[in-house]
């Protein structure tokens, strides 16, 4: 066993994950060692690899399955991206953030996005039209539908083509996944919930398509804001 302490044992796991990620060692669809292997490769404590393997999941880079079979284990999704996002991933793993400050937040990021892309006629948005298709599947479950509609706006994000922006839009994905299906908790008819969101989205794409940047605008604040305040969560912030 190493000297490395337990305060920093498991970002030895994390590093060494990384480094293989970024080497190439490690890809998507790979599978991790599992944690024994790992443990003792790395001179580490279990407890130390699954805290690592949970960060790296929040991150977006791997998913975990419990039990056997061929869904179990560790499977890496994704490589590092930007290191913007990856610290605001951690941020969210490691305290979170309040519900209210990311509304406002993506409410400042996506007010530019979607002005920005209306205002380009060159803006490509087949990555959130793919997405939007995707979401427009009637047998869809409430999870699977709100990780989608963080996609579609993450997409729109990317397609501005400011690395900033969808680095940020990216680290607070996991943080806007949270809010929204916390939310959903509390709604009485999901598929009139679904059926206008999707009335929302296609709105924004067709004011971005019609190069119109203030409707844009008005339609993504209305569409944050409108879930929010449905779902209760406008609340949040008064009860602080």
């Amino acid at each position: 066993m190493s000297d490395t302490t337990p305060a920093r044992a498991w970002r030895t796991v994390l590093e060494k994950i990384e480094g293989d990620l970024r080497a190439g060692t490690l890809g998507p669809g790979d599978r991790l060692p599992p944690e024994r292997e790992l443990a003792t490769t790395l001179g580490v404590g279990r407890s130390s690899v699954r805290e690592a393997l949970r960060v790296l999941e929040v991150m977006g880079l791997i998913r975990t399955g419990t039990g056997s079979g061929p869904t179990a284990g560790a499977i890496v999704t994704a490589t590092p991206s930007g290191g913007l996002a990856q610290f605001l991933r951690l941020q969210v793993a490691a305290q979170g953030f309040p519900i209210a400050d990311v509304v406002e937040t993506r409410l400042l990021l996506e007010d530019w996005t979607v002005a920005h892309l209306a205002g380009d006629a060159n803006a490509d948005l087949t990555d959130a039209a793919a997405t939007l298709r995707a979401m427009g599947d009637p047998a869809i479950g409430p999870e699977d539908f709100l990780a989608l509609d963080a996609q579609f706006h993450l997409r729109m994000a990317e397609a501005t083509g400011n690395q900033i922006v969808s680095s940020t839009m990216g680290g607070l994905r996991t943080a806007i996944e949270s809010y929204v299906l916390s939310g959903a908790e509390g709604i009485d008819d999901w598929r009139e919930t679904v059926a206008r969101l999707q009335r929302e989205h296609h709105g924004i794409v067709d004011a971005i398509a019609a190069g119109d940047p203030l409707l844009a605008r008005e339609r993504v604040h209305a569409h944050i804001t409108g879930y929010y305040t449905q779902t209760g969560l406008s609340a949040v912030r008064a009860e602080n």
